[in-house]
């Protein structure tokens, strides 16, 4: 249900290489900087322009005049890049995405056609194909007694390791408006997240979360 295999489509995603030889999504966090600064200087320059030292941005992508951009960074083609947003850096950002209007990112990974278009903050994370954050929505990264963040799912507890730990959004996930997905959650493929949500653990794939104790499986 969490692992890389069961939530992402690896061909929608410039950084596929980077899930290689891991089993859990969150193992990549710790390597994303890295991992832009090796893939960087490989990419096309028919494509791609670098305007500094470690950012890389398709010359098809269209950035607003206010929004900041901090490096290490890669966006992929077709991205628009909207007024007031803020990619702290550490963010490989794929095709067809939009990162609206006073949104910030940090250390994460977004798969093609990804949308946080409004007041989002994206911490420590990665969000597949298709993926959706409503206005106002956010991932909470790091636990208010600071202690490791650790994966639950039911009974079953996974040390992650990490203090750092936002949330694994599968493909095709939408997360409604305001709601807060706290340290350690992971969503799986094609699920809904109702808005005003606060969402922790392993919510499963194909299903609709209306609260903590009430998520329900869709009808196929």
């Amino acid at each position: 249900m969490y692992t890389i295999k069961d939530l992402y489509d690896l061909n929608e995603t410039i950084a596929s290489k980077l899930f290689e030889g891991k089993t859990y999504p969150w193992e990549v966090l710790a390597d994303i900087g890295d991992f832009i600064l090796k893939l960087g200087p490989t990419l096309p320059k028919e494509k791609f322009d670098q305007i500094a030292d470690d950012i890389w941005v398709a010359k098809s992508v269209t950035i607003a005049k206010t929004a900041t951009l901090n490096g290490p960074l890669i966006i992929d083609e077709d991205t628009e890049v909207r007024p007031g947003a803020f990619i702290r850096g550490k963010a490989i950002v794929g095709k067809n995405c939009v990162v609206g209007n006073s949104t910030e990112l940090k250390n994460v990974v977004l798969f093609n056609t990804v949308q946080v278009p409004h007041y989002n903050y994206v911490g420590d994370s990665v969000l597949g194909t298709h993926s959706h954050m409503g206005a106002g929505s956010i991932t909470s990264n790091v636990k208010s007694d600071k202690t490791l963040v650790v994966v639950k799912n039911g009974e079953e507890k996974i040390e992650t390791g990490l203090k750092k730990f936002g949330a694994m959004l599968g493909d095709y996930v939408e997360v409604g408006c305001n709601s807060v997905l706290n340290p350690g959650t992971v969503i799986g493929r094609n699920t809904n997240i109702y808005p005003l949500s606060s969402v922790r653990g392993v919510i499963p794939s194909d299903s609709i979360f209306k609260k903590q104790d009430m998520i329900i499986i869709k009808k196929k």
